[in-house]
């Protein structure tokens, strides 16, 4: 009849493998946006990459993710969070480090016109 209320129940283990990985290998929102508003000529093709998935031939840029080959990129495309991805990256540009120190305070001071030495 029921349970014993002082029985724990057990947690559910999470793999944190996938946070990890977006923490340390994914490029910040400023620095994407930045690579998408350069103009064709500075773009490079891409280099052959042994380490990188499929060669590092099949990468998509918004997201900043490397896929094995073209099908896997293509489904990668139809996702919710790439078309998100996309929408915010034709928008206003994001925040960078720079805007967040400013509104923490820790930016330069302001200390008005400097004052002539007479």
């Amino acid at each position: 009849m029921g349970r014993c209320p002082t029985r724990k129940v057990k947690k559910r283990r999470l793999s944190h493998k996938t946070a990890r990985r977006d923490k340390f290998e994914v490029k910040g929102d400023d620095l994407v946006y930045t690579e998408l508003r350069k103009p064709d000529s500075e773009i490079k093709p891409f280099q052959l990459d042994e380490d990188l998935p499929g060669m590092g031939q099949f990468y998509c840029l918004h997201c900043d993710r490397y896929f094995s080959n073209a099908s896997v990129r293509g489904d990668h495309f139809k996702t919710k969070k790439h078309k998100k991805r996309v929408k915010m990256m034709k928008g206003p540009a994001p925040h960078s480090q720079l805007d967040a120190d400013l509104a923490a305070g820790m930016g330069m001071p302001d200390n008005g016109p400097k004052l002539m030495a007479v």
